[in-house]
């Protein structure tokens, strides 16, 4: 039990990582579309590349939208319209008009012949209203609209919408139907009376109406036509017209959508599986060959696959939801994410599987990718100092244009011509522009999640008005003063061989934040001449001396400082030896062992370790050089580089011979300046 559980803290960094290998891969084909892909991809007027096409099974030729659309629309105009018919009203309003009527012309005991005819002619008119039937409601139906009236759910009547009687035109009926009357008093009393009696009996019964149109448009037939098994679809070199287009899109929905028995449905998971598990190993092996470092941190491994996964995933929902709006999703702030915290080659490298993998499920997926991978090399190349907001937004413009220019070649070499260019898809890359924008806050979020660092927070790390630079400068103010001289120094040498200048500059400022605990001990604050060593042996010393790493990691772990700033405190020193306290001890007792005078390590494993390495001990030794010369300062600056080169300190870090040369060439030139070496002009 013993043996296993130290094979497994042993190994529990690569088992870690295979583990997550296995669920990222899972989750990936779990999103994916779990039907078989169409294997020929072709364009409507272009020519047909691949050899002649014979239909693999029969299947039924589907119809466009457009004709579809176009046989939904006519059904919808020439639908019919179902009215309830109250039949009752008509009886109620015959006997309120004998009432009313009597009531209105009471003047006379009996009526005359004039009145009775009137009496007739009312009659006739509410026959006549009944029998079209009276509307409820003024409906915004065309005029010849079919209408059915219905009683009891029995068909009463089919006509036309228009012969039906609205409310609104009752009083052009009434004027028209009493004009004959001489007397304008009888006729506005007989209009009055109507408008008293006259009820509706047509209502609309929307529930039947859409029915009826629901069972009209599923008789709608999605299809014209069929294909039989082995019949020739399409020859090579011919071209795609209408009819071919319309045929292989049939074939390629047919394909794709068709009911997968178990056997197939397992093998299309058993090789989307392969092709996602082979691309995300190339992601994985590519960081143990290249980014050990990297590869070696579980955290940073981590935080580069879930961003890769967190593209996938919003590519997904967008395709689930309108595969139209893919452009929409910014995956240009992969490779600006992995860049801010890595470095360009491992960010354009993660973009192009990701793209790879992205190549499955989205349309045109040439076009995609073609697009997505000019995209992102143009962000490396741009994005040069993220941290300047301006940058930023340069960056963003110019990969806005550079969609917009592909897309557009793209667009013409399919249609031959720009009259049909789809303007929104612009719209689409000026919306991935916006979004790539929110990188910056993003980046944010991740520091604090991951624990990372990013130039961002170099930048705000190198301000020297910060709480524990303060404090420096205010305990230590001549190891203020020196890291600030070391800053500078390595600044300028990473520029020169091309390593992170900004990262370099903020360890050198911390890097001796641990002589704050015994500033007195070291020489640059011993202001007021008396050397506190004297009173001490020469181990002790020494110890004091060393510990001033052990006190500034501890001081940097409470303040919160990166991992990446406090590797520059640990290693400033390798496992060099505190040689003139040694040389002492040494006089004192031949004996004495070089492991009590060394320092703990480990030694620099980067190229920006090893540079603050270099200008510490240059810069701190400098300060012995009397009446320096050009000549002077270039052997004391072979002198201490070769030393520290001799004693291996060098020998973790990824840096050349040529790179040291150039290192040693830029500290040789400052400390030219910083000497003030001139020509001596004669008095």
């Amino acid at each position: 039990m013993k043996e296993f559980l130290n094979k497994w803290y042993k190994n529990h960094a690569l088992i870690y990582k295979i583990l997550l290998f296995l669920v990222t891969t899972l989750f990936i084909v779990y999103l994916f579309p779990k039907t078989g892909k169409f294997r020929y991809s072709f364009e409507k007027g272009k020519p047909w590349q691949s050899e002649n096409l014979y239909a693999p099974f029969n299947f039924a030729i589907k119809k466009s939208q457009t004709e579809v659309d176009s046989e939904r629309l006519e059904i919808e105009e020439n639908a019919s319209v179902y009215f309830d018919k109250n039949s009752e009203i008509k009886d109620q309003v015959h006997s309120e008009y004998e009432s009313k009527f009597n009531q209105t012309f009471q003047d006379t005991l009996v009526l005359n012949s004039r009145d009775i005819a009137l009496y007739k002619s009312g009659k006739v008119l509410i026959n006549y209203l009944y029998d079209k039937g009276i509307l409820d409601s003024d409906y915004s139906y065309p005029s010849n609209k079919p209408a059915i009236l219905t009683s009891s759910n029995t068909v009463v009547k089919q006509l036309e919408y228009s012969d039906l009687v609205k409310m609104s035109g009752l009083r052009q009926r009434l004027d028209k139907h009493f004009s004959n009357l001489t007397s304008l008093e009888r006729r506005n009393k007989m209009i009055s009376l109507f408008f008293d009696i006259i009820k509706p009996d047509i209502s609309l019964n929307k529930s039947l109406t859409l029915n009826a149109l629901e069972e009209e448009m599923a008789q709608i037939s999605l299809t014209r036509g069929s294909i039989d098994q082995d019949q020739l679809i399409i020859s090579k070199g011919q071209i795609v017209e209408d009819e071919e287009y319309n045929i292989l899109n049939s074939l390629k929905s047919e394909y794709e959508s068709q009911a997968w028995n178990t056997t197939n449905y397992n093998w299309v998971l058993v090789a989307y599986t392969l092709l996602v598990a082979l691309t995300l190993l190339m992601l994985l092996l590519f960081l143990r060959k290249y980014r050990a470092t990297v590869f070696r941190n579980n955290t940073k491994v981590t935080f580069i696959i879930f961003n890769v996964v967190l593209m996938v995933v919003l590519s997904t929902l967008i395709i689930n939801y309108n595969s139209q709006y893919i452009y929409v999703v910014p995956i240009c702030i992969l490779p600006l994410i992995l860049k801010a915290f890595f470095d360009a080659r491992l960010g354009l490298f993660a973009h192009v599987l990701t793209v790879l993998l992205l190549g499955f499920i989205v349309p045109n997926s040439y076009e995609y990718m073609f697009l997505q991978i000019i995209a992102g090399i143009v962000t490396i190349l741009t994005v040069s100092e993220l941290y300047k907001r301006a940058n930023l937004f340069i960056s963003v413009g110019q990969i806005t244009l550079i969609y917009i220019i592909a897309y557009f070649a793209f667009f013409v070499i399919q249609e031959g011509q720009v009259t049909s260019l789809k303007w929104e898809t612009f719209g689409l890359f000026i919306l991935c522009g916006l979004a790539t924008l929110f990188v910056q806050p993003l980046i944010y979020i991740y520091e604090k999640i991951f624990g990372l660092v990013s130039d961002v927070s170099l930048l705000e790390l190198s301000d020297t008005n910060t709480k524990l630079l303060k404090e420096l400068s205010n305990k230590a103010p001549g190891t203020f003063h020196h890291s600030l001289n070391v800053a500078n120094l390595a600044e300028a040498s990473a520029n020169e061989i091309g390593a992170n200048a900004m990262l370099v500059r903020v360890g050198a400022l911390y890097h001796d934040i641990g002589k704050m605990t015994n500033p007195t001990y070291f020489t640059e604050n011993q202001s007021t001449g008396i050397n506190p060593h004297g009173e001490l042996s020469n181990r002790e010393s020494a110890k004091i001396i060393i510990d001033h790493v052990l006190n500034g990691i501890e001081i940097a772990k409470k303040n919160n400082l990166p991992d990446r700033v406090i590797d520059f405190i640990r290693t400033h020193h390798g496992t060099s030896t505190v040689y003139y306290f040694y040389m002492k001890e040494k006089a004192n007792d031949e004996e004495t062992n070089t492991e009590d005078f060394e320092y703990p390590g480990p030694k620099p494993f980067s190229k920006e370790t090893v540079i603050l390495m270099m200008c510490d001990g240059v810069e701190a030794a400098s300060k012995s050089l009397k009446e320096p010369t050009t000549t002077k300062i270039n052997e004391f600056v072979e002198n201490i580089i070769n030393k520290q080169m001799e004693s291996g300190q060098f020998l973790n870090a990824n840096i050349t011979f040529k790179e040291i040369q150039a290192i040693k060439k830029v500290l040789k030139h400052k400390l030219a300046n910083i000497y003030h070496l001139r020509i001596e002009y004669p008095e």
